[in-house]
């Protein structure tokens, strides 16, 4: 919001007031998103990513409309944020589940650390559109990327492929059980062998899952959601990871033109290294999970680092901040501390942001194959060791699952405009 103080800079709280459209978005976010991930199970992958792109983009624009209509209203900047959150949530829950229809358990961490980047890709991107017209016409700012995402959501309409049978592309499961985290226990789904006359029992004992879905499968509630083990733990650890990732992504170029004094450009084109740590962070918060086949474990151990590390971030730019005022070694000393808050930032957004890819992608789909696991095997009568029983017939989740913690996530979004 650092490229929108302007509009109200005659006012004395326009701190205040660009705190309550930061506030007003993230709201509309999480609220919208509990409810986009029921709708998105419901509907088709492909046409609600495009109407939420092209909305998204339609809103954003409206948004820098206000430099060239002259517009200083408050309202119509909140009611544009508002109507922005909603429909941008429409967004994640169906790339995820898309991503998760196309790649297996395997080495999920690691592919979806990868895929998982072009977050931060969008945020530096962002960053250095809105640093460009800053200081000349900070309109475009909005309105170049709303043309952006319109442009991609036709691209998206035309070419996105939402499941492997959509192409008659089919996958062979493997014979061998597998076994995977969800958190804190790991759950194995065991076949154990039936003789004739067990098999013929299950079969007649069977039930058919009704309200399945455009592939074969059925959606889930929000409350049986919700009884997903991990699902409500990754949630309250996305809360927090989300709180600090998003301080940074909307304070951290005031923050640096205040105690860096740079320009308003400068301090946006720092304030990507936080987005380029955290593509590392993904990617190595991947790789690990992968290896240790423990993704509580990685997120837990990553969080933990970071919060000494975003002290000694803090830190670091204070004291290049006193730097400054000291006359002699005044360059020499400003230097050294720019540079090592530099580093530190590479490093506080690898560790924020790592845990944060790592739940809202990996760990979501994680927990969806538990669904999965569980219809494969409905129609056996003897119980599945380690599975739970609100996941019995429910193989459609991932969209739903994803929204919960998300959503859950984007309150601690939130928490820190209040």
């Amino acid at each position: 919001m650092i490229y929108f103080e302007n509009v109200f800079l005659d006012k004395n709280n326009y701190k205040q007031l660009l705190g309550a459209l930061d506030y007003s978005f993230l709201c509309a976010y999480a609220v919208g998103m509990y409810l986009s991930g029921i709708i998105g199970e419901r509907l088709p992958i492909r046409y609600y990513l495009t109407v939420g792109m092209l909305a998204s983009g339609l809103f954003t624009a409206m948004f820098g409309l206000g430099y060239f209509c002259n517009i200083h209203n408050l309202w119509f900047y909140i009611m544009a944020q508002i109507a922005n959150g909603l429909v941008q949530t429409t967004g994640w829950p169906s790339v995820v589940t898309c991503i998760g229809n196309w790649f297996g358990k395997g080495r999920r961490g690691l592919i979806m650390g990868i895929w998982n980047s072009h977050t931060s890709v969008g945020n530096i991107l962002g960053s250095l559109i809105a640093a460009y017209w800053v200081s000349t016409c900070w309109g475009l700012s909005f309105v170049m990327p709303g043309v952006i995402i319109a442009v991609m959501g036709i691209v998206c309409f035309l070419f996105l492929i939402e499941h492997p049978k959509d192409v008659s592309c089919t996958c062979t499961p493997s014979s061998s059980s597998k076994a995977f985290l969800n958190g804190a226990s790991r759950f194995r789904v065991q076949m154990p062998t039936l003789n004739a006359k067990e098999t013929s029992k299950s079969q007649n004992s069977s039930t058919v899952v009704t309200g399945e879905g455009r592939h074969g499968t059925s959606a889930i509630s929000f409350l049986g959601a919700l009884r997903i083990p991990g699902v409500i733990e990754f949630s309250l650890c996305l809360l927090f990871a989300k709180l600090v990732s998003y301080t940074f992504l909307f304070w951290l170029p005031l923050y640096i033109t205040n105690v860096e004094h740079l320009d308003a450009k400068r301090a946006g084109d720092l304030s990507t290294l936080f987005d380029v740590g955290g593509i590392f962070g993904g990617i190595l918060a991947g790789l690990i999970s992968d290896r240790l086949e423990k993704r509580a474990s990685t997120c837990g151990m990553m969080l933990l680092l970071a919060a000494p590390t975003l002290y000694m971030f803090s830190t670091v730019s204070k004291m290049g901040l006193e730097a400054t005022v000291v006359k002699s070694f005044r360059q020499l000393m400003f230097s050294v501390f720019v540079h090592l808050a530099t580093v530190m930032l590479l490093i506080s957004g690898a560790l924020v942001n790592g845990p944060y890819a790592l739940i809202t992608t990996a760990v979501s789909a994680d927990l969806k194959l538990l669904l999965n696991s569980t219809r494969n095997d409905s129609k056996q009568t003897l119980p599945l060791q380690g599975t739970h029983k609100s996941l019995k017939g429910n193989a459609r989740a991932l969209s739903t699952v994803t929204a919960i913690i998300d959503g859950t996530g984007s309150v601690g979004k939130q928490s820190f405009a209040v």
